[in-house]
């Protein structure tokens, strides 16, 4: 008999374990299943920024706070047969939610700062379902803690679990969910599963509502380990879960500006800072964490060196590894210490409730904060120093210690003194610049002997990066500089050698790191377009073999860098330039830094707003040639590369349009896509990877792809002597994009 009931307690532990650890589990999957799902559905609404996925993230924060709140509120209000019932009402509220879509003819504002009709969006469509989702791994964990198991005193364990759904979840969308399944599908299996959730949700409360009158007295705590943490302690869990948090979206902004607002690189910061989680919390911290804090000065190094004081031509998948491990480190030491320092069940609610909350805020910094204090994206530095100070060994308590602070202050203040003077002393930094270079990363070789203060170590480290970030500001001669919920802005004075070997400025605009346009400013070439525009580029010998034949063309832009293009404007043409973010208008009409615009637009009308959606509201064969031009750094939006965009397009074109892309990149080669859709859709169409034959000023190598109807409006560049326009390739390896599949693994290059 003994043995029977052995084993029918031990039957009880593991189905117990089981329940629970499945429920967790398949909450965090559908959790982060929904976040790249939903935010790759609201993209084309927004034109493809990566402020989209930023401003998701917040929005996935701030209901995870409210969802820990709730989960801490009725776990300490209410007995647990209140807590079931509560709980029950609120996942069939939520019920209503399904099945998951957008609302329709949901547009954005034009004439404003899109965020707040971004999260009012996300709150009406997915905020219930989302809520529920949040709640799962704090109240379950809490109902297990009272329901008698030998692990009940310690169910912290569980939060491994519901990390580890989540990386599965995260790792399998952008390598299996988005590359087989579209998002109509995805969707509706969404909204299965939480079916099946709310189900498993149901069965753990029944089980709750059975066990907790005889489990309840038998799991109260001495006294003593009921305390309240105190404030300071709080604080600290605060700043432990923050820094990681904004330090995440700086990352995430930083990867997919350059090359894609798509789930697979929004998913690299998101896999390592869960993953963080998963070890912090389980039984391998104690061995990890210390390794950890060893290694994070030693990535300094190489962090400082390519990423501020000397920033390297390195190959971009060296320079994502140096910044993903630099990022993983440091939550990795704030994410251990958090662990480290959690307290006994009974505060577990709340010990969630404040790692949420700081969560949240991270987001609003990054989010709302950043974007309007600074006029570029300083938010992720400052964040790496941050977590430096937050390293073991900082004793907040003795921060009132004035002698000790001046002690640890000392050498950066040197060095911040140091880098201010040779700044008003020396006349011309240029000449001193590899010097000053060497310097410096001697300097942040020296980081590594603070490794043991934090404190000397983060002010060193924020003062490197401050003093080189405003050398190379003054060496780039920024004239102007800007953010906006599209990225980051700029216009720069630089120089280049003429014709006649004479030094001349000239103007070029960036959007993050990519130029997007540069003009010369001297008289006799202030009217000459240049660098993917230029005249023996593709767009020169496009508009001069259709020279005879232009004269009244009705042309569309999407996309208007510094206004560039219109130099090839006719006075009887008529021009429609389409552009997303009213700054770079701002910028191309402004003459002190571009005058294309003013000289050349002779008939021209601007349309703020996403290009496709604005598209949709022209009348149908309005257009005889088409431009897409449309990039956020060097990433193209990739709702303006599917089937359905490209029938959109020629939809808009005369039966004897043509249609023009621009597709140079670092990174992607995204002629394979326009080669599938010119098979599946049978238009002609020809591509031009042009590199200049010779040395000229600001002519570049680009990259352009044309289309019509037939192959006939194509032959005077098939046939010109200008420059090689060829067929496009066939790749059969292709599965056609589409606005329900979009997938970039099959386009690196």
């Amino acid at each position: 008999m003994i043995n029977t009931t052995d084993e029918r307690l031990d039957n009880r532990r593991y189905w117990l374990i089981a329940l629970f650890a499945i429920t967790l589990f398949s909450s965090a999957t559908l959790m982060f299943i929904m976040q790249p799902m939903y935010g790759k559905l609201l993209l084309p609404l927004l034109g493809g920024t990566p402020a989209v996925w930023n401003t998701c993230m917040v929005f996935y924060q701030t209901i995870l706070f409210l969802g820990y709140l709730y989960a801490h509120l009725i776990s300490i209000k209410f007995k647990a047969l209140w807590q079931v019932q509560i709980h029950a009402v609120v996942i069939l509220l939520s019920l209503a939610a399904l099945p998951l879509g957008l609302p329709e003819n949901a547009l954005p504002p034009t004439d404003s700062n899109p965020t707040f009709w971004l999260l009012t969006v996300l709150t009406m469509t997915i905020g219930l379902p989302f809520f529920v989702v949040s709640t799962t791994a704090p109240l379950l964990q809490k109902w297990f803690s009272g329901l008698g198991h030998h692990t009940s005193h310690d169910p912290y364990y569980l939060y491994a679990a519901s990390n580890a759904g989540s990386l599965i979840a995260l790792l399998s969308y952008p390598f299996l969910l988005e590359p087989n399944v579209g998002l109509g599908y995805q969707q509706l299996a969404w909204s299965a599963g939480y079916s099946v959730l709310c189900l498993m949700i149901v069965i753990s409360a029944g089980v709750v509502w059975t066990e907790h009158s005889k489990v309840e007295p038998d799991t109260q705590l001495p006294k003593t380990i009921t305390d309240k943490p105190a404030l300071l302690t709080q604080v600290h869990w605060l700043l432990l879960a923050l820094v990681p948090s904004s330090l995440l979206l700086g990352l995430t902004n930083f990867i997919s500006t350059d090359i894609a607002s798509a789930p697979l690189l929004w998913i690299i910061p998101l896999t390592l800072y869960l993953l963080s989680f998963v070890i912090v919390f389980s039984r391998w911290n104690r061995l990890v964490h210390p390794l950890m804090v060893k290694l994070q000065p030693m990535v300094l190094l190489p962090f400082l060196a390519y990423s501020y004081i000397n920033p390297a031509v390195l190959p971009y998948w060296l320079d994502l590894c140096i910044h993903a491990l630099a990022f993983f480190l440091a939550v990795m030491v704030c994410h251990g210490e958090l662990a480290n320092r959690r307290p006994a069940t009974q505060h577990l609610t709340h010990f969630y409730l404040i790692m949420s909350f700081a969560g949240m805020l991270g987001g609003m910094f990054n989010t709302f904060v950043a974007p309007f204090v600074f006029d570029a994206v300083y938010e992720y530095p400052i964040m790496i120093v941050a977590a430096l100070l937050l390293r073991p060994g900082l004793n907040l308590a003795s921060m009132s210690d004035s002698r000790g602070l001046l002690k640890q202050s000392l050498f950066p203040l040197l060095v911040l003194f140091s880098g201010v003077l040779i700044y008003f002393l020396v006349d011309n930094v240029l000449i001193y610049l590899d010097a000053l270079g060497a310097g410096l990363i001697l300097l942040a070789g020296l980081t590594y002997a603070f490794r043991h203060q934090p404190l000397s170590l983060g002010l060193l480290t924020g003062t490197l990066i401050f003093f080189t970030v405003g050398l190379h500001a003054m060496v780039s001669n920024t004239m102007f500089q800007d953010r906006t919920f599209f990225g980051v802005l700029s216009v720069r004075e630089s120089m280049l050698i003429d014709e006649q070997g004479n030094p001349e400025r000239y103007n070029e605009i960036f959007h993050g790191t990519t130029k997007h346009g540069a003009q010369r400013r001297i008289a006799q070439e202030e009217l000459t377009p240049y660098t993917y525009y230029s005249r023996p580029g593709p767009m020169g010998q496009l508009f001069k073999e259709f020279d005879q034949v232009n004269e009244n063309w009705n042309i569309g832009l999407v996309g208007l860098g510094a206004g560039a293009m219109m130099c090839y404007a006719k006075d009887r043409q008529h021009w429609t330039l389409y552009e997303i973010d009213p700054l770079v208008v701002s910028i191309a009409n402004n003459p002190e830094y571009f005058t294309y615009l003013s000289k050349c637009s002779h008939n021209a009308t601007t349309v703020i707003g996403d290009a496709r959606q604005s598209l949709v509201r022209e009348d149908a064969e309005k257009f005889d040639f088409l431009i897409v031009d449309a990039f956020s750094s060097d990433s193209i939006p990739t709702h303006l590369l599917t089937q359905e965009a490209i029938k959109l397009y020629f939809s808009k074109l005369k039966p004897q349009g043509i249609l023009a892309f621009h597709i140079t990149n670092r990174h992607l080669a995204l002629k394979k896509v326009l080669a599938d859709h010119a098979k599946q859709l049978n238009y002609a169409a020809l591509i031009q990877e042009f590199k200049p034959q010779d040395e000229q000023p600001l002519v570049v190598a680009t990259d352009w792809v044309v289309m019509a109807n037939n192959a006939e409006m194509l032959m005077p560049l098939a046939n010109s002597q200008l420059g090689k326009w060829q067929k496009m390739p066939l790749y059969f390896d292709m599965k056609p994009w589409t606005d329900d599949y979009t997938s970039i693994v099959s386009l690196w290059k």
